[in-house]
């Protein structure tokens, strides 16, 4: 047993490991972020176990097309995919087109060169443009991650069967679930109603942005996501730039207990960045001492 699980995002393959080793790889990575935030509650880490998933994005089955590759930018998206993407900047402040029909045709890098411009404060034009390709490149993983996930039944079955395992076999008194790892334990506590979860933390999550909350098993009802049964609390911890978890607010949507917005600068959409956060070590503290 242990006290935490983590379920992370994307840009989290291990090549060359197996399941297990790359789950103790990625929570040697985090344990030095979480300790940072926790030593200012005078709490020693405790033990953690990591939900590892991303291997599972990257296998095929008979029918389904070529493992996931992992995308460089816009260029690479299909039309429909640019559609999304439009809709996902448009929902962090971006402008959208005159035209809704035109809505494939959006100019992305645009749109984001003003999100950046409008949020990023005074940049030379080289970071500009890293942060810009950085933003891209995030943006277009978890788009292509999450197609990954829903669109065939058996991966997303699969996926869903090892956080579940994990959490089964561990019992954990807090689970802390990132970017799409959010919204696979959304689902997973949905799908295995017999799993009992005494905290969830949701960080970076997604669960808001328009073409991923469409794809949610089960539904939204009314607009509106629903508690898993097992889980007695849920904190969500949000960005104020972080252009993944937008908008921020998951609690105008799903039955968030306590919903924070922290500041994480812009585009900070790393794992670690939101265990090192004071907010996250308040909200876990009383769950893990």
């Amino acid at each position: 047993m242990t006290s935490i699980v983590l379920v992370h995002g994307i840009f989290n393959y291990v090549r060359k490991a197996t399941p297990d080793e790359a789950a103790a790889r990625r929570v040697s990575d985090c344990r030095p972020r979480l300790a940072e935030s926790l030593s200012k509650w005078a709490v020693d880490v405790p033990d953690m176990t990591m939900a590892y998933y991303a291997d599972l994005l990257r296998r095929n089955a008979p029918g389904e097309p070529q493992s996931f590759q992992q995308p460089e930018g816009f260029d690479d998206l299909s039309a429909a995919e640019r559609s999304e993407v439009a809709a996902w900047l448009a929902a962090a402040g971006a402008d959208m087109p005159a035209d809704p029909q035109n809505v494939g045709l959006a100019p992305l890098r645009q749109m984001l060169g003003w999100l950046v411009d409008e949020r990023g404060g005074v940049l030379t034009a080289a970071v500009r443009e890293q942060t810009i390709g950085r933003l891209e490149r995030t943006l277009v993983a978890n788009l292509r991650e999450v197609e990954a996930y829903t669109t065939w039944p058996e991966r997303r079955r699969l996926v869903r069967e090892r956080v579940s395992g994990v959490i089964r076999r561990e019992k954990p008194a807090v689970v802390i679930a990132h970017s799409l790892g959010a919204y696979v334990t959304y689902e997973t506590l949905h799908a295995y109603p017999d799993l009992e979860v005494d905290l969830l933390v949701t960080v970076g999550s997604p669960l808001r942005v328009p073409a991923l909350a469409r794809r949610l098993e089960p539904a939204l009802r009314a607009g509106r996501g629903a508690k898993p049964s097992g889980l007695a609390r849920w904190v969500n911890i949000a960005g104020a730039g972080d252009l993944v978890a937008v908008p921020p607010k998951l609690g105008r949507v799903f039955p968030v207990d306590d919903d924070a917005v922290c500041d994480t600068g812009l585009g900070v959409h790393g794992f670690g960045g939101y265990l090192a956060n004071g907010l996250l070590a308040a909200a876990i503290t009383p769950y893990v001492t």
